[in-house]
């Protein structure tokens, strides 16, 4: 009986947190509605009173550290929870029992041990047992217990008691029992039991990176993902191009919750990794939000269909509220620019059994930082001075106040909101309705090269006091992204049959701003702040998938996804485009600006067959549609065998893939201002793949890349605390989609080339086109200590992670269009095979150690990122400018106070590495070149523009770093 003037038992288990300084867990159903007296608040000891305010209830409590308790349900004798009783119905029923134990193999007292779409569960005992009647046939399994991963089996009851002893891992440590959402879509494996290869990144360890936002933690994270942020490359710094296996940002699919996010807006037209291609931006996601993030290192077309050639990348979301986390981090870098501040918030709310709503809200903020080089007069006059030698007087007047030029160059300044939810609402027990959605605001303040008083002038003081002397003037480039996301789906379980209907809306929208310039076409009338326009990608996704266990052998899952994308073009104020346009970015004008739309349809069929408990094999089929180029039929096997008693796994697969043509690359066409080492700044364009001048140009349509994939791999777990994976892969790209090289006049000026240029007035001219063929080959390593004993109370945990490039090479020849072979040109410069080939780090690892010491916490990371290769634009064909082999140290350390309070301190970049480059010669010639200390010093000047780059070059990095920073974050539990 429960006492009628009593007080809500939630209130008086509050009311013991804030007496013994505790932090109690609990599920809201097990305190609803019941009412006690309050005599227990008089009880000095929390275990006594916690035992006399459970124990009328049928409840019990577990510690899992000394300030840290969870409440759960009693289990009875018969394995049932106390104070439920079993329905009767005349299904004949068999009985599972075992025992949960940890790593330590220790028992588990209160696990929640749920069977997934029934109402039927139990808890472990004192002892780490459980015992659970079941009605005869398959049922999946889900135990779970605060501070250990869940983890999910399926069992086959057959008129017998069935044992099944369960480990569950640290949360903190290992996640080898999770359950994987990508690699098969008829059968959800463990990371274990998959035959591909799939990384895991733990929410927390991304955290711990003590970086910003998702692409950059991942960079210090996941060996084969390499991003770069651009020095001075306008719209470039809204959303910085990274890529997987060196494939280029457009061939790896991004998924959230298992389905598909909208691409970016923005192609990356610039002299830059990524040339030509588009990203999703990764940054439109909190880290705060991330519960884990996998990534499937293998070809997955036939599964996901287009952009899954490099891999897929699924960003799991937090779903299960357990308590409010509140964080604020400041930071700055050692030459103290960059100082950000930011402050994030992650909570919500549990809805019965099954259901959640988890939300994060994220505001962050980033002050620029700015890393010049020294600018060289000599080359400086030649280039952009008179050429004479009162020129050079100038220039050296001007440079011995400002050596740099006054040129700002480095990260820019970040201003970004960001908010995401996730929710589930079960509707009964088989089915729940699911949603997330996610919106990003950021705003970036970046500067373009600063125009010198001996470079440009400001004739109609537009841009500078007439009584002050004139210095010259820097072009600033704001950028407004509005990137969204959002999902909302059906699932249901009936009869082992398992369906998902879900629609998904994604969008990102991309507005410029220049401001600090003019337009010399408009004389004394022009404006000095212009709107150029920008860019817009909209696309609407609705999936079926269907996934049925045969037997406790054979998996089928089939479906279709549908697609509807827009991209739009949004033209410029009259000002931005008039003439040339303003000095530093031109805008886009009426003429160019238009909104494309395409659809597709495609559906697939997966069959998972275990020929016994250590082999697998695994087929998938799909055919899509696509109304602008038509079909394309991929195809995927794959297989794993467990040896030694599962100790050793060998897995191995072959696929076929495509990637349709971004609608960016089919349409996109603009002209813009770029700065052509020894030339200067000058207008080239960009023209659409469908325009009148490609088709004068002889460039054919665009059609799908075509791949085959090839993976061959082990794993090896001797124990609990050791893992081992090693992967090789080889992939084959068939007419990869490029961004040609500027295409000039010839220096007679007499071809039919030459004639489409003057009839556009540009100078130079680039297009979209199948024009190449590639092979990428490589070894990923994966390695995990875990749980080495420190004194009493420590734990070690030691990781290893490496990618080796062995190939990324062009095959056969360059497909070049008659017209320009004929004038000849080509496509596909040793420029463009440098940024698309070797601009990436030929190989890098990852060492880091994290040790738990009583409330201390130590993590040393090394990232080692080796050596990358650029032939830049201006660089003697004979040379070749390599960077060199560096490692990055980043340090953190972590205090907990209190249950509720924590801080950490990080050090990113501890021995302040910075990228450093050589010039090495490819022949004979080169060698003489490098022995001319003139020539050397004209070629360096050419990679960064006379100097203004210290760090990068002008086309990028191997890796981004501004030196060392430090960052400061205060954890609180609410």
């Amino acid at each position: 009986m429960q006492p009628e003037n009593g007080l809500p038992l939630k209130d008086v288990i509050a009311a013991l947190e804030r007496k013994f300084r505790l932090s109690i867990l609990y599920r809201e159903q097990l305190v609803q509605n019941k009412n006690v007296q309050t005599d227990t608040l008089n009880n000095n000891n929390p275990d006594n009173a916690l035992r006399s305010l459970l124990a009328p209830f049928g409840l019990t409590f577990k510690k899992l550290s000394p300030t840290q308790i969870i409440i759960s349900e009693s289990p009875d004798r018969d394995g049932m929870v106390a104070g439920k009783k079993e329905t009767g119905n005349n299904n004949e029923h068999s009985l599972l029992k075992g025992t949960v134990r940890n790593e330590r193999n220790e028992p588990v007292p209160g696990v929640s041990i749920v069977v997934i779409g029934n109402a039927r569960g139990t808890v472990t005992d004192a002892q780490g047992n459980y015992r659970l009647p079941l009605q005869d046939g398959m049922h999946k399994i889900y135990f779970s217990s605060v501070g250990f991963n869940s983890y999910v089996t399926s069992v086959k009851m057959q008129h017998a008691e069935t044992v099944k002893n369960v480990t569950l891992n640290n949360v903190m440590t290992d996640l080898s029992g999770v359950v994987v959402s990508v690699g098969s879509r008829a059968a959800q494996r463990t990371f274990t039991n998959t035959s591909l290869p799939v990384d895991n990144i733990n929410g927390s360890d991304l955290l711990s990176t003590g970086q910003l936002s998702l692409d950059r933690a991942l960079q210090y994270r996941a060996p084969s993902f390499n991003t770069v942020n651009m020095p001075v490359h306008d719209a470039t710094s809204l959303s910085d191009p990274y890529e997987i296996r060196n494939m280029g940002p457009c061939r790896t699919l991004i998924l959230i919750n298992g389905k598909r996010k909208n691409p970016g807006s923005l192609v990356y037209i610039q002299t830059s990794p990524g040339r030509g291609e588009t990203e999703t931006d990764l940054s439109a996601i909190p880290l705060e939000a991330i519960k884990r993030v996998e990534i499937l290192r293998d070809g997955a077309s036939a599964q996901y269909g287009s952009d899954a050639i490099a891999g897929v990348m699924n960003i799991i979301l937090k779903d299960r509220f357990e308590y409010t986390s509140y964080k604020a981090n400041t930071g700055v870098t050692s030459k103290g620019d960059g100082f950000s501040i930011g402050t994030s918030i992650n909570s919500g709310v549990n809805i019965g059994d099954r259901g959640y709503v988890n939300y994060t809200i994220n505001f962050q903020k980033e002050n620029r930082t700015n890393r010049p080089g020294k600018v060289d007069a000599e080359q400086e006059n030649i280039d952009l001075g008179e050429g004479t030698a009162d020129g050079l007087q100038k220039v050296k007047t001007f440079l011995e106040q400002f050596p740099d030029a006054r040129n700002i160059n480095g990260t820019p300044a970040t201003t970004a909101a960001r908010f995401l939810m996730n929710a589930a609402i079960p509707v009964n027990d088989n089915g729940s309705f699911y949603a997330n959605a996610a919106y990003v605001y950021k705003n970036i303040q970046s500067y373009a090269n600063y125009r010198t008083s001996y470079w440009k002038q400001d004739p109609y003081h537009l841009l500078h006091d007439t009584t002050s002397a004139y210095l010259g003037f820097g072009p600033t480039f704001a950028g407004d992204l509005n990137d969204y996301n959002a999902t909302l789906g059906f699932k249901r379980e009936n009869g082992g049959w398992n369906t998902d209907v879900s629609a998904t809306v994604g969008g990102n929208r991309q507005l410029y701003t220049v401001d600090n310039t003019w337009n010399p076409a408009m004389g004394a009338n022009s404006p000095t702040t212009f709107r150029p326009g920008g860019y817009a990608f909209h696309h609407v996704v609705g999936n079926v998938d269907v996934t049925h266990a045969v037997n406790d052998k054979l998996a089928i899952a089939f479906g279709t996804e549908f697609r509807n994308e827009t991209f739009i073009i949004i033209a410029g104020d009259r000002a931005s485009y008039t003439g040339m346009g303003p000095i530093s970015f031109s805008g886009i004008s009426n003429i160019n600006a238009n909104t494309s739309n395409r659809f597709n349809v495609g559906g697939y069929l997966d069959l998972s067959y275990d020929l016994s408990q250590s082999m697998l094999l695994n087929a998938t089929a799909r055919q899509e549609y696509y109304n602008d180029f038509g079909g394309a039929f991929v195809w995927k096997v794959s297989g794993r065998k467990k040896l030694l008693g599962d100790m050793l796994t060998l897995r191995s697969s072959v696929s076929t893939g495509f990637r349709a043509p971004g609608l960016h690359q089919v349409n996109l066409q603009i002209v813009q201002q770029i700065f052509s080492p020894g030339m200067g700044v000058q207008s080239k364009g960009v023209v659409s793949n469908k325009s009148m001048q490609a088709q004068v140009l002889g460039v054919p349509a665009l059609k799908p890349e075509r791949s085959v994939n090839f993976t061959a791999g082990f794993g090896l777990r001797p124990s609990q605390q050791f893992s081992l994976t090693l992967d090789y892969y080889n992939i084959n790209i068939r007419d990869r989609i490029i961004l040609s090289s500027d295409i000039t006049h010839t220096a007679n000026g007499n071809t039919k080339l030459d004639e489409v240029l003057s009839a556009n007035g540009i100078i130079g001219v680039s297009f979209f086109t199948n024009g190449i063929s590639t092979n990428t080959q490589g070894l990923d390593l994966v390695a995990a200590f875990k749980n080495i004993r420190v004194g009493t109370t420590g734990r070690l945990m030691v990781n290893l992670a490496g990618n080796y490039t062995i190939a990324n090479k062009l095959l056969g020849v360059v497909s070049n269009p008659k017209l320009i072979d004929d004038a000849g040109q080509a496509i596909f410069d040793y420029m463009q095979e440098a940024l698309l080939l070797t601009s990436r780090p030929k190989c890098k690892g990852i060492l880091g150690a994290d040790l738990t010491l009583h409330k201390w916490n130590f993590n040393v990371n090394n990232t080692l990122f080796g050596p990358a290769t650029f032939r830049s634009e201006g660089l003697d064909k004979n040379i070749k400018m390599v960077f060199k082999t560096k490692v990055v140290t980043d340090a953190n350390i972590g205090y907990q106070f209190t249950p509720w309070l924590s801080s950490t301190f990080t050090i990113n970049n501890v021995f302040n590495i910075l990228p450093k480059y050589v010039l090495k010669p490819l022949n004979g010639e080169g060698r003489n070149l490098l022995n001319d200390p003139d020539a050397v010093k004209k070629n360096i000047n050419a990679v960064t523009f006379n100097g203004r780059y210290g760090i990068a070059t002008y086309d990028g990095s191997h890796f981004s770093q501004s030196g060392t920073i430090f960052l400061f974050t205060l954890n609180c539990k609410l």
